[in-house]
């Protein structure tokens, strides 16, 4: 748990201090007003705000804004991340979550196998806003339900659960989902690949199950079981059939959109007295969010 109450501290808690800048961190793509996009993502976020941890949240915002956050890895079961402060060594912080047993991770499998719809929509790049009703009957939702599902740890000497380290994590963590909804799923204890290759597999599919390393092809996942000659299927053949109802091709971008400029060695240029880098940075993001809403809008220019 996140906590260490130092001694002389008036009310507990520790001195206000100023974080030390870092280069090439992870910022928030959000630089005002809510974090997330999508409805996982905030989702995700409503629910932390809902435990009555919002003030702490708010100075986390603003830590992962400032791009304190050094690095972050979704792992089954635990994100791990490193956070400057104000401190020369960088916090390390760990958020664990509780794991469905392999028997209710079955249960939701075969909940999702049996709608096709939850699968193409998780390969477009989507999570099913009915993706829930698949862990019904299991032990733990996909999403926390209290902040004692959630075990967090900072190394850091500030006692408040979360800290605002942790919280920084927490915003980093809801736009990582807005990249890839599977980490939400690895998070809970299924790596993209190992899912595909249990939900394949439980479809009875001719081709042979990936293992935990191995992609999966994504049209083989959704086809459909029956194989019919085209003659017998000439009056729906340019129907797209139940498994693909719904289906939204969402495409990813690669995160961060800047990383190209941040990866140039310093410039000693300002325009408009702030870093030449920071600039492009800047337009480079907005550039990129333009073209991903013309492209999901299906605006064509």
């Amino acid at each position: 748990m996140a906590g260490r109450r130092s001694q002389g501290w008036e009310g507990g808690f520790p001195p206000p201090t100023k974080p030390r800048p870092v280069e090439g961190g992870l910022r928030a793509r959000s630089r005002r007003g809510d974090i997330g996009e999508s409805w996982w993502s905030r989702r995700f976020l409503d629910l932390l705000d809902s435990f009555g941890i919002g003030g702490r949240l708010d100075r986390g915002r603003t830590y992962a804004r400032k791009g304190q956050v050094i690095s972050l890895d979704v792992l089954p079961g635990l994100v791990s991340a490193s956070v400057q402060g104000s401190r020369a060594r960088p916090y390390q912080v760990r958020i664990g979550i509780a794991r469905p047993s392999e028997a209710d991770w079955r249960r939701a499998e075969d909940a999702m196998v049996s709608r096709a719809a939850f699968l193409a929509r998780l390969l477009a790049g989507e999570m099913p806003e009915d993706i829930e009703e698949a862990f019904a009957g299991c032990s733990m939702g996909l999403f926390p339900v209290s902040h004692d599902e959630l075990d967090t740890d900072c190394s850091c000497p500030d006692w408040s659960r979360p800290c605002k380290h942790v919280a920084a994590v927490y915003y980093l963590l809801a736009e990582a989902f807005d990249d890839d909804p599977f980490l939400i799923l690895t998070w809970r204890g299924r790596p993209r690949d190992v899912l595909l290759a249990n939900l394949r597999a439980l479809r009875g599919s001719d081709a042979p199950a990936a293992s935990a390393t191995t992609t999966t092809d994504p049209w083989a996942a959704i086809e459909r079981s029956e194989h019919l000659p085209l003659g017998d299927r000439v009056d729906g053949f340019w129907d797209l059939g139940s498994a693909l109802e719904g289906l939204r091709l969402a495409p990813t971008i690669p995160r961060p959109a800047d990383a190209g400029v941040r990866g140039l060695d310093p410039l000693e240029r300002e325009v408009g007295g702030q870093p030449v880098t920071e600039v492009l940075s800047a337009a480079y993001r907005t550039i990129t969010a333009g073209a991903r809403e013309r492209l999901l809008s299906g605006e064509r220019r």
